[in-house]
């Protein structure tokens, strides 16, 4: 099987890295609030429902959904693991944000980058160099230390659960990522970020409940919208990245996301007292964030660019 090569082009990979860092981060918050008012899986399916809509016009505006026709059997098995990995990614995620806050979901989602990472050695032969091995290493226990400072704080509550909910989710998001990047050989990142959404709208129509959604007022509503155009936003970005930069490069540069997670948390606290609750962080959780974004930064920043 020949593997995906990269463009080449890092710092506009780079660039699309940050943006899908930046969205992420951003994300949890207008969750928070929209699980307020309508339940995890209406609030997934509107999301890819606004997404497969607006990404199918813009490949039907371009001429571009044709180019599934030439597709190999291999290729429409990819296509049903990312499927499957991307949704199993946001319900887990989801069902994982209820039961802890939006910085330790963020946090404990970059298992997902970590396995990513690991993938895109082992399966795509990409290379790191010793440095960049310890850079994987601090940001393991970075979140090692964040993870069990957290759980200290959350003794007595349902912190278990969400943490293994959203473990499974990122691992789920791993096999997505790495099924995305081998099916960019065949097809553009928008035309498969448009089977996946299509595909996940049918498959959640039958166990969501879209009347809610008729009962949600003006302020939620902005939350819902936001969480449907992030989708499009953070994946378009994110799939463009990995067709630009090696997988294990974009890893390191979305561990950054929870730091950006818990500063969006601390301006929303301030901007709308009451909206959602300001993060309890420590001084071992502080060290442990910390040290991810010295590891992130060690992964990508020591990459050797040449290619």
């Amino acid at each position: 099987m020949v593997l995906h090569q990269t463009s080449g082009r890092w710092r506009l990979g780079l660039a699309l890295a940050l943006a899908t860092a930046f969205f992420w981060a951003t994300l949890p918050v207008a969750l928070k609030l929209a699980l307020e008012v309508v339940d995890a899986v209406t609030l997934t399916w509107f999301r890819f429902l606004i997404a497969s809509l607006v990404i199918g016009g813009w490949l039907a505006w371009r001429g571009r959904i044709g180019q599934f026709r030439e597709l190999s059997r291999n290729a429409w098995w990819l296509l049903a693991i990312a499927a499957c990995g991307l949704i199993g990614n946001y319900l887990g995620y989801l069902f994982g944000l209820g039961l802890t806050s939006p910085a330790n979901a963020q946090l404990l989602i970059q298992l997902a980058p970590l396995l990513l990472a690991i993938g895109g050695v082992a399966i795509f032969r990409e290379r790191l160099n010793h440095k960049q091995w310890l850079g994987y290493a601090a940001v393991a226990s970075g979140l090692l230390l964040f993870f069990g400072e957290q759980w200290q704080r959350a003794s007595g509550t349902h912190y278990g659960l969400g943490a293994l909910l959203i473990a499974l989710a990122a691992a789920a998001w791993a096999g997505y990522a790495l099924a995305q990047k081998q099916l960019l050989r065949r097809l553009d990142s928008a035309a498969i970020l448009w089977f996946i959404y299509l595909a996940a709208t049918a498959l959640l129509l039958p166990f969501s409940a879209p009347q809610q959604l008729l009962k949600v007022d003006a302020a939620h509503w902005w939350a819902i919208g936001y969480c449907a155009l992030n989708t499009i936003g953070a994946y378009g970005c994110f799939a463009e990245a990995l067709a630009h930069w090696e997988a294990s490069r974009v890893s390191a540069i979305l561990a950054l996301t929870p730091i950006l997670t818990v500063l969006s948390v601390a301006a929303f606290a301030l901007l709308v007292p009451g909206a959602i609750a300001p993060e309890r962080i420590g001084l071992l959780g502080w060290i442990g964030a910390g040290t991810v974004v010295a590891g992130s930064a060690a992964v990508s920043l020591l990459a050797r660019h040449g290619r």
